[in-house]
C-alpha cells in the first residue's frame, strides 16, 4: 500500500491524505513509477475547484519525478532503475495531432484515463489520476509514453518542474511564440509558469521583458530571472509608452487562465504581434473580440498547450541549458516540504504567495 493525496469531489477544500492506496500492475505498455519528487501546481488548484476536469475519486498530482521500478514486458525506452521526468499528455505516435508533429495536442492517452482508474483505495474503491497520472503518490502507473528518461545528475526536485512548469513557461516562448532576438515582449502574471515565460523569452534574446502583476511582491522576483522591468494593471500603459513608444509589444503571453488577463495581453500587443494564451481558464470563462479587431490589427491570437513541447525533446534541451547556467530551476523552489504538508500547501497556493513548492518522498 502506498500513500496518496485523494480528492473525494470537486470543491473540497482538503485532500484526503490516506497510506492505503494501491496501484495497479504495470500492463504490457505501461510503467510502474516511484515517485521522489512532485511539484504543487495551479492547475492542481484548478482542478480541485471544477475548473479543469477530473474523475473523483482523484489521486491529484501532475508534475512529477521518480524511478521506474516496474515495466511491462514491451516497454523498451526504460529500465527499472532509470531516472525519469513524467509526462502528463504522452503522444500515442499515430493519431493526427502527433503524425502533424504536434503530440502536446495528442488526447489518446488523457481520454483513456477518464475511464481508466489506476488506483484503488483501501476499501476498494476504484481511483482516478489527474491527467491520467496522479504524481501526489508514493507511486502510479502509466503508458511508457509518459515517462522521459534523464541523467541520474538531475535532482529529482528540478526533475519534476521539468515536466509541467517549466516546459509550459518556457516552451510557451520558444516554441509557440519563438520569440526572436532584440524583440520587446509583456508577461501578464509572474507566478511559477509566468517566471517559466520570463526565462524562456531571456533565452531567446528578448531586448525587454515586461512581468505585469498586481501583487509588487512579485516585482523583484521577476526581475530576478530575467524581466527588465515591471508593472501593474494600473501602470501598464505607461511602462508600454516607456518601453515601445505607445506602439505595443511584439509578444504578450497570457499566463492567468483569465479572459481578463487575455483582454490585458491583446491591449498590450502592437499591430500585427502575437498574443499567447498560456493560462488555463475555465470553460464558461469567455474572451471576446470584435470582428473589425480581428482582422485590422492583424495581431495573433495563439494557444500554447504545455508550451508546444514535445518532452522527448525538450526535456534534454532544458537540461542542456540548466546546466549551462541559462535555466535557473532552484529559483523557482519557494518551499521543500513533505506529503503530510500537502493540505498547507495548498492553502498557501491559494493564498498566491508562492513560485513552486515541492513535496519531496523518502
Amino acid at each position: 500500500m502506498a500513500r496518496a493525496a485523494v480528492l473525494h469531489a470537486v470543491g473540497d477544500d482538503e485532500l484526503d491524505l490516506r497510506d492505503d492506496v494501491g496501484t495497479a500492475d504495470p500492463g504490457p505498455d505501461q510503467v510502474k513509477v516511484r515517485i521522489r519528487a512532485t511539484g504543487v501546481c495551479h492547475s492542481d488548484l484548478s482542478t480541485m475547484t471544477g475548473v479543469l476536469p477530473t474523475m473523483p475519486p482523484t489521486v491529484m498530482g501532475h508534475e512529477g519525478a521518480g524511478v521506474v521500478a516496474e515495466v511491462g514486458a514491451h516497454v523498451t525506452n526504460v529500465a527499472v532503475g532509470d531516472h525519469v521526468v513524467v509526462n502528463w499528455t504522452p503522444d500515442c505516435g499515430t493519431c493526427p495531432d502527433c503524425l502533424r508533429g504536434e503530440p502536446y495536442l495528442c488526447m489518446t492517452f488523457i481520454a483513456q484515463a477518464f475511464g481508466d482508474p489506476r488506483f484503488t483505495l483501501g476499501d476498494g474503491t476504484p481511483a482516478f489520476g489527474m491527467a491520467g497520472v496522479g504524481t501526489w503518490a508514493d507511486e502510479m502507473t502509466v503508458p511508457w509514453q509518459g515517462v522521459i528518461k534523464i541523467d541520474e545528475d538531475v535532482p529529482f526536485e528540478y526533475a519534476a518542474l521539468l515536466g509541467c512548469g517549466i516546459p509550459t513557461g518556457v516552451g510557451a516562448a520558444i516554441n509557440t511564440a519563438q520569440v526572436r532576438p532584440g524583440s520587446k515582449v509583456a508577461v501578464v502574471g509572474a507566478g511559477g509558469v509566468g517566471l517559466s515565460v520570463i526565462q524562456g523569452a531571456r533565452i531567446a534574446g528578448a531586448s525587454a521583458i515586461l512581468a505585469v502583476d498586481p501583487n509588487e511582491a512579485k516585482h523583484p522576483i521577476a526581475k530576478r530571472f530575467g524581466a527588465t522591468h515591471t508593472a501593474t494593471l494600473d501602470g501598464l500603459e505607461e511602462a508600454k509608452g516607456l518601453l515601445t513608444g505607445g506602439l505595443g509589444f511584439d509578444y504578450a503571453f497570457e499566463v492567468v487562465g483569465k479572459s481578463a488577463a487575455i483582454a490585458t495581453a491583446w491591449g498590450a500587443t502592437r499591430r500585427g504581434g502575437d498574443v499567447i494564451v498560456v493560462g488555463a481558464g475555465a470553460a464558461d470563462d469567455d474572451f471576446a473580440q470584435s470582428a473589425f479587431a480581428l482582422l485590422f490589427d492583424g495581431k495573433n491570437l495563439k494557444a500554447s498547450l504545455y508550451g508546444g513541447c514535445d518532452l522527448k525533446r525538450d526535456v534534454p534541451r532544458f537540461v542542456d541549458l540548466w546546466r549551462a547556467g541559462r535555466l535557473d530551476i532552484d529559483g523557482l523552489i519557494s518551499r521543500r516540504i513533505r506529503f503530510e504538508d500537502l493540505n498547507d500547501a495548498v492553502r498557501a497556493l491559494r493564498k498566491g504567495d508562492v513560485i513552486r513548492q515541492v513535496v519531496l518522498f523518502d
